[in-house]
């Protein structure tokens, strides 16, 4: 029995589902209940995120396919509302913990969506 090849694209999804999405949830169903150093972790990751893509976004920019706009979701919704939560900690305002649950189920939806779409 042959063991199937999956694309990049299936382990992306993998990742966004099941590592990015319990990240998010956990952060906002936590909201202020977290240890303090919780907060380090999401103002890095909100970090890395940014740099991530602004970097795929100038490198691919103009590039047939490029998918632009998700690099742009994530420099301007995903790494600002990380980096909120992750500056202000326990002083952030409720509504931030309620835009990363939109965040963690857009994720794991859209995600769980193409994942299921690619292996059907």
């Amino acid at each position: 029995m042959e063991i199937p090849k999956f694309s990049l694209l299936f382990y992306v999804h993998l990742f966004h589902i099941f590592i990015i999405g319990a990240f998010l949830l956990y952060i906002g169903i936590a909201k202020t209940n977290m240890p303090q150093f919780m907060y380090k972790v999401i103002f890095i990751v909100g970090i890395l995120i940014f740099l991530a893509h602004v970097y795929k976004a100038i490198i691919k920019y103009g590039q047939p396919k490029s998918y632009l706009w998700v690099n742009l979701f994530h420099i301007f919704v995903v790494a600002p509302v990380l980096l909120i939560i992750g500056w202000y900690g326990e002083k952030t305002p409720y509504y931030y913990f309620h835009f990363d649950l939109m965040l963690a189920f857009a994720a794991i939806g859209y995600h769980g969506f193409f994942l299921t779409k690619e292996l059907l």
